[in-house]
Order: structure tokens, then sequence, then C-alpha cells
């Protein structure tokens, strides 16, 4: 018999709030996470902000020589791991750590410390002088090792990359170990620090960022009709996922069950979303199946919601035709709307806001809302500008990656 999972802590890192109890007041009152780059001077670039990371001292949570030997994806991730770890009780003499895992994803890992590199290199006139940190700063799992030896943690451990979709993956992963009675308790979400000239410059080359310089507070507007692509955005998030007698014989709180999950490919093209959302729709299908759940039983829908022209209207589609009358029923909102993209840490960020409304019975907003577009059903509820105070009951969380992979979570309140 399959094992059941539930979450048991959280923690988050995001451009709206540093920890997940300021998250979730910026997902309450409907916060923009944009403003100008700091981390670098972005002038002659076509973009010139980002959703950034405001007002994180690492060194409050992590040494200062350590820091300087991580990149910010791996300091985000340690930092949302630690407030996950503590928030679940989770005490690492108490615990068989054989059977405690991390599954950390994250779809660039270390851009900015390969960037340095690069730099320093054409810099030095090309004289072959790398750090010897180099790699261990810019490999995409690394933080998955990171957390693991940080709490001696020595069960299931890797890092999953499937761009936009790669924490999503890493929650699905871990639901499955556990499930199948493989770890009893695994850390799982994502990070991402992409916002750097390399992230910025080359996502401009792709035409997907908004370039609304000029009005950057709103230009994460997914469902607009005037959207114009998404908004970079940094951080990470980290959920505790366990088993439930585990969690009961340690008498910890649970937030939420995970109980079903699904990936799919649109097998379609590298980087354009299936036009019809084929691969979104099977996705959601499959989810729905693993979870055992009639498409009824949803009651929130936190979409991919990208804010891109494209996106936002094949994963409406898909949506319509799995729900089909209970689409009206719902609602439906992107909390890139206040985030922005935050690429391979998207799922788990998304993850923990979906367990928040079921908590605390609202609805995040899809906040900068100020044109319909026609291509979408106007009877369908966006949750526009302003949280819904809601009993929600499941959320289905979305996310789709770059190459056609497309992952689905779904949470629901716990019942005994």
């Amino acid at each position: 018999m399959m094992k059941r999972v539930v979450v048991t802590g959280l923690g988050a890192v995001t451009p709206i709030g540093n920890n997940v109890k300021a998250y979730l007041e910026g997902l309450q009152n409907g916060v923009s996470g944009a403003n100008l780059i700091t981390h670098f001077d972005a002038s002659l670039f076509k973009t010139q902000f980002a959703c950034e990371i405001k007002d994180l001292d690492p060194t409050q949570f992590i040494e200062a020589k350590e820091v300087r030997r991580l990149d910010n994806f791996s300091i985000y991730a340690l930092i949302a791991a630690d407030e996950s770890i503590v928030d679940a009780g989770i005490d690492p003499e108490k615990v068989d750590c054989d059977r405690v895992g991390v599954i950390w994803g994250s779809g660039i890992g270390g851009l900015r410390s390969l960037e340095k590199e690069i730099e320093d290199f054409i810099a030095g006139n090309q004289i072959p002088r790398y750090s010897p940190f180099m790699i261990p700063k810019m490999i995409s799992d690394i933080a998955a090792g990171h957390i693991s030896i940080k709490y001696g943690f020595r069960g299931i451990n890797y890092g999953t990359v499937s761009a936009c979709a790669s924490s999503t993956h890493a929650l699905i992963n871990a639901f499955d170990y556990i499930r199948l009675g493989k770890n009893d308790i695994i850390i799982a979400g994502g990070s991402e620090a992409a916002v750097t000239k390399a992230g910025i410059g080359g996502f401009n080359a792709m035409k997907a960022l908004s370039t609304r310089n000029d009005d950057f507070k709103t230009a994460s507007r997914p469902f607009d009709l005037n959207r114009d692509g998404f908004v970079l955005g940094e951080g990470g998030a980290s959920l505790v996922l366990e088993d439930l007698e585990h969690a009961r014989k340690r008498g910890a709180k649970i937030y939420a069950e995970i109980v079903g999950g699904g990936a799919t490919a649109d097998a379609y093209h590298i980087t354009a979303p299936h036009p019809e959302g084929l691969g979104a729709r099977n996705v959601m299908k499959m989810s729905l199946a693993d979870a055992k759940l009639n498409a009824s039983d949803i009651d929130y829908i936190n979409v991919h919601g990208t804010s891109t022209p494209l996106g936002d209207i094949s994963e409406v589609r898909a949506i319509q035709h799995v729900f089909g009358d209970d689409a009206y029923r719902l609602n439906i909102s992107s909390t890139k709307s206040m985030t922005g993209h935050l690429l391979g840490a998207a799922g788990a960020v998304e993850s923990v806001a979906s367990i928040l409304a079921i908590v605390h019975g609202f609805v995040p907003p899809t906040i900068n809302h100020f044109t319909d577009d026609p291509e979408l059903d106007p009877k369908l509820n966006f949750t526009f500008n302003q949280a819904q105070e809601r009993k929600v009951r499941a959320v289905l969380s979305n996310t789709f990656g770059f190459g056609g992979h497309n992952s689905s979570v779904i949470f629901k309140k716990f019942e005994d």
C-alpha cells in the first residue's frame, strides 16, 4: 500500500518576502516585487528591471567565509531549507538521517559564478587562473549537496533540471520516494539566481522578457491584452515532505497533503508551448488521476501564467479542455504577477503559495490587470488585482519549461 505524504515544513526567500510570513503578506496584499536592477548596471539592456531579492543579509544565516564560496542560488536554497527544517521541528539528532533526503531543482544553477569567472579570465589577459570554487559554485546539483552536508541527511540526494519545471519535478520525485517507502522525510524545493548580465541579455535576445522599463511595477501582467513577456525573478522555496505515519509519531504539525503529480512533454518546440496546450492537458489529467480526484474537487489552479502572449492562452485552453464546466467554478491566478518568473524555483515558490491558500482560506491575486484579452473567456475567474477569500480544499499547481517539459502537482487540505 502506498504511504500518504504530508507537508510539515515551509521555507521561502522571494522578491516579495524573505520568509514565509512575509511572503504570505505579500501574496495577500498583491505586492509587486519588480524594481530596477541593482545587481549590475543594466542601463544598456533592453530590460532594466527584475524581481530581485531585497534586504537580505546572508551572513545572518551562513558564515561569511562560506558565503564567499557559494553562488546566490545555493545561498537562497540554504536559507529556505533552514526555515522549512526549523518549521517542521526536525532535529537531525532525533531522526534516522539515513532516511532523510534532499531533492532540489534549479534550471540554471550558478550562472553569476560562471559569468564572473569568464569576466575575470578576459580581464586577466586570458591567463587561465580559475577559482577552485568555480565548478562547485555553478553546478546545478550543488544546492542539494549543501543542504545534505549541513544537516547530515544521508538519504536520497540529487538535483532536478528541467528549466522552469525543475522544482515541481523535485517535489513529484520526493513524493514518489516517500510514498514508496524509500525515505521518511525529503527536503524538496528549488532556487534560482539568474538576474545577471547573461540571464537578462540571453532572455532579451529571445524576446522573452517584458521591456516595460517606464512602468516596471506592472510589467508582469498575465492574461492582460498588453502583456509583453515575463519579468525575471530570483529566490527559492523549500517544502518538508514526510510520511504521514512518521509525522504522527513525532507529533509534527501538518500543513497539507500532497496527493498527486504528473510530468509530460509537449514534443513540439524548444521554447514555444503547444498552441492547444496538449502537454499541459495531459499533465493535468495525469495529476488528477494520480490523486484520484475529479475536476470538481479542485478549487484553485495556480497557473504557470508567465505573462507571455502565447503561453497564457495555451494554458487557459488546456484548463478549459480538462475542466470543462468546472473551469467556471474554480479560481485561477498567476502569482508570477507579483514574484516574477523564478525559472527553476517557480514550482516550489508557487507550491508554498498553494499551501498557504489552503491553510489561510484565500486565493492570491493576478495583479496588474488592465485590459481583457478577447482570446480569453471573460467568464473565467482569474482573480484579478485582489485576493479573494475562499475555502480551498485542493490546489493544482502548473509549471512548464523550455524543452516542452510540463509538470503539475496537487495539494489537498489534510483530513486525518
